[in-house]
């Protein structure tokens, strides 16, 4: 496949893309009164957007509206547009927006791109770190304002060497608590609020597990190909293939860390 795609041309279209959503998030971002709204203030919970995520969701589909217009779109703010087309980019303008709002800078743009229904690039995008974690056939890598660094995730020996990150333990309910209480119990440490940021530090090898529930197809298909084009392993919690509706998710150094987790998990698993 990447003798006849130009994944080097994508991953410039990529970049390109991360910075123009740089442009429009980051003035909004460490703003008193930023104000935002609520997607389900219908149901009594909150999931909030604001401008930034609008506005930088705006600023990529018009770079590929202009550049790459057989491509599709699948994106969390403005829905789909030829979604059934060869190249469908899949977007998170501000994955994090609780952390944007809260001036905490762990979250990140996630810019993905299918081709026949399969995740091959991928790009995290820390723009007030000036980070931008890269993967794709060609490799996954950590850009910076002073160059390029390769990703290789650590191989942790178990679960009891193991850090995990996670966005906030109480989005896991019933038997999905019970399981990852079980899994925290296990490993040597946990941190959270980490949002996406914590796929991207699997990928770079300081955290050796990532654990989600609950996504969306733009909360991962983006960190896909920089998890596994670093050496890493992506499933769904009965350990397969994340499926296109995503769902819960589980990201590790190894397989084999992966299979220890999941004997946790597998109970909860949908």
């Amino acid at each position: 496949m990447s003798n006849t795609i130009d994944f080097a041309a994508l991953e410039a279209a990529a970049l390109t893309m991360a910075e123009a959503a740089a442009r429009a998030a980051l003035p909004h971002f460490r703003i008193r009164g930023l104000g935002e709204d609520n997607k389900l203030a219908h149901l009594s919970r909150f999931d909030p957007v604001t401008e930034a995520d609008k506005g930088a969701e705006r600023a990529i589909r018009q770079i590929i509206n202009d550049r790459l217009p057989d491509h599709g779109i699948i994106g969390e703010e403005y829905g789909d547009e030829n979604a059934d087309a060869e190249f469908v980019w899949v977007l998170d303008p501000v994955d994090g927006t609780r952390a944007f709002i809260s001036g905490l800078p762990l979250w990140t743009t996630l810019i993905g791109l299918r081709h026949r229904g399969r995740p091959v690039l991928g790009l995290i995008a820390q723009p007030y770190l000036g980070e931008v974690f890269l993967g794709s056939p060609r490799g996954s890598r950590l850009i910076t304002a002073t160059g390029e660094t390769p990703l290789k995730v650590r191989v942790t020996a178990g679960l009891n060497d193991a850090v995990i990150g996670t966005t906030d333990p109480h989005l896991f309910e019933g038997p999905e608590a019970e399981a990852y209480a079980g899994l925290r119990q296990a490993v040597k440490l946990a941190r959270y609020g980490c949002d996406a940021y914590a796929f991207a530090m699997v990928a770079q090898g300081t955290m050796d597990i990532a654990l989600e529930t609950g996504l969306k197809p733009w909360d991962i298909e983006a960190i896909i190909p920089v998890i596994e084009n670093a050496g890493g392993v992506v499933t769904d919690w009965k350990g397969e293939i994340v499926p296109d509706t995503a769902g819960q998710v589980i990201a590790a150094g190894s397989r084999e860390l992966i299979d220890q987790a999941l004997a946790h998990l597998r109970p909860a698993a949908d």
